[in-house]
């Protein structure tokens, strides 16, 4: 049995351990990583769980939404304002319900919307909530700016680690059910699918708004790791472009791409974005604009062809075997 066949026959045995070792060292990483490690793997999961709630919508449907920094900063002025007065689960159920309701609302009347009018006014809508949440807290507040209150790491950690899986496992159960193939065929052909009954509004308007509640779940655990929020941190374009490049990079294909995308492009951005500032943003774009050139299907359509590939070498190799056989007799 070759090495394709092999894999191909225990693909999900190998996956289920993979998995389960994932598991295991996320369980025990706060035990014997340092704090800082715990801190800094922490982010990375928030950027999990940004690119997978961002492919889940637009993933699928082809809509290329830049709304996430909204919902996410949604989720970080929830415990800004609700730190003193409710118990922090609270507060994280809060602030991904009001993510869930804006982004139903807001997707009742956008996603009729199609193509680039749908991206300039999602990214409008980052801008707007800017703006007016700082002149809201600078009227009503007399500040720009809050201070959170620290919560100790290994808490937000172990918070983030359910997080993150929540959103993959979502992401994966709608991929395989008759909601995911309605989305696949908006993306295909939107109007196709109108045609064969899908409700393609319905479809569009509540998985928006689920990806949205996972995002604001995610703001509510972020403002204690960043202790501060203002209106520019927590609705900054950069957590709308980022994870989109994330998703890119990983594959938009599964469920698990995202994530790989995540992981890597998140752990590089909390490691050296800080010191490498200027270096770090230049070499950042230049890597992605070479992924979208030549990787478009990202590190996970590298699979399938590499396994083309060794599989074609190797059945040449036994072609060539049996003719040196056939020659020597």
């Amino acid at each position: 049995m070759d090495i394709t066949r092999l894999v191909s026959t225990h693909r999900k045995l190998l996956l289920g351990g993979f998995l389960i070792l994932v598991l295991i060292f996320l369980a025990t990483f706060p035990i014997w990583a340092r704090a800082y490690d715990v801190r800094v793997l922490a982010l990375v999961l928030i950027y999990v769980v940004l690119a997978a709630g961002w492919a889940m919508f637009s993933g699928t449907t082809g809509y290329m939404s830049l709304a996430p920094a909204a919902f996410f900063g949604l989720g970080m002025y929830a415990m800004a304002l609700l730190q003193y007065e409710l118990p922090f689960p609270l507060v994280i159920a809060i602030g991904g319900a009001l993510s869930f309701v804006f982004a139903l609302l807001i997707g009742l009347v956008t996603l009729r919307l199609k193509g680039m009018y749908f991206a300039v006014f999602t990214f409008g809508l980052v801008v707007f909530m800017t703006e007016i949440t700082q002149y809201l807290e600078t009227r009503l507040l007399g500040k720009h700016g809050q201070a959170i209150i620290p919560i100790d790491n290994q808490t937000l950690f172990y918070i983030m680690v359910g997080v993150a899986v929540a959103t993959v496992l979502v992401t994966y159960l709608i991929r395989r059910s008759r909601w995911g193939l309605a989305m696949l065929g908006i993306g295909g052909n939107e109007e196709a699918a109108e045609h064969m009954g899908v409700n393609t509004t319905g479809v569009k308007v509540f998985t928006f708004a689920i990806s949205a509640a996972f995002m604001g779940v995610a703001g509510v655990v972020a403002a204690p790791l960043l202790i501060y929020v203002n209106s520019n941190i927590a609705f900054s374009l950069y957590y709308s472009f980022l994870p989109i490049f994330m998703a890119i990079l990983g594959g938009m294909g599964t469920a698990y791409g995202p994530v790989i995308g995540a992981v890597i492009l998140g752990y590089l951005d909390t490691r050296l974005r800080a010191q490498l500032f200027n270096y770090f943003n230049l070499g950042f774009g230049i890597i992605m604009v070479l992924i979208i050139l030549f990787l478009p299907k990202g590190i996970t359509g590298l699979v399938p062809m590499l396994q083309d590939k060794l599989g074609g070498a190797m059945r040449r190799l036994r072609k060539g075997d049996r003719e040196e056989r056939h020659a020597n007799t």
